[in-house]
């Protein structure tokens, strides 16, 4: 089985990336792989946010990993929160704060048209590899749902009538960002025939 450490310490995502690779890949966290630093999103970009997590890791460790950055990206707020999406309220990653502080800027406007963006940076054996994906909805008036995480409970995908908070891990995926990229991730690592 193949070995990736994935460079976050977000368990919730731990658990949608296991849940969409299944039993393909071994992830590791970093807390697995005895590695208990906060990597710092110093940047302006998803890209370069994702980069240097899983830089840092592979630097570490010399083992082939990933680091992800996802972002919301509201069109009436011309993108925001965006790379600031778990800071958006403050430095403490108030998940109900931000959703809070997002719902008081879109007050009064009509377009609610956002999209979650995740971008994935693969390290493999030392060469960088980029993933994106992304996922087109709106932003719903009020929170609804208690499943998931951030801003899962106002955000309704395209073709949907129910927020991700409102759905199951599996159903979830079946839209997701995150799932989006990793897609491209798995099918990028199956075709190596040298991993």
């Amino acid at each position: 089985m193949q070995k990736l450490i994935f460079a976050t310490n977000n368990q919730h995502k731990v658990e949608e990336i296991r849940a969409l690779l299944g039993k393909r890949f071994q992830i590791v966290t970093l807390a697995e792989a005895g590695i208990h630093i906060d990597i710092p999103e110093p940047y302006d970009t998803l890209e370069q946010n994702a980069r240097e997590k899983a830089m840092t890791i592979y630097r570490l460790t010399g083992i082939s990993c990933f680091g992800e950055d996802t972002g919301l990206e509201t069109m009436a707020l011309n993108g925001d929160p965006g790379v600031k999406s778990a800071r958006y309220a403050g430095d403490e990653r108030d998940f109900a704060a931000n959703t809070q502080k997002l719902l008081n800027m879109l007050e009064g406007k009509t377009n609610r048209s956002a999209r979650f963006r995740t971008v994935i940076s693969l390290c493999l054996n030392g060469t960088e590899h980029l993933f994106e994906g992304a996922c087109e909805g709106q932003i719903a008036d009020i929170p609804r749902g208690d499943k998931g995480f951030g801003y899962d409970p106002v955000f309704i995908p395209l073709n949907s009538n129910r927020t991700f908070a409102e759905m199951d891990l599996a159903e979830k995926n079946q839209y997701s960002h995150r799932g989006k990229a990793m897609e491209q991730l798995v099918r990028f690592l199956l075709n190596q025939q040298n991993y």
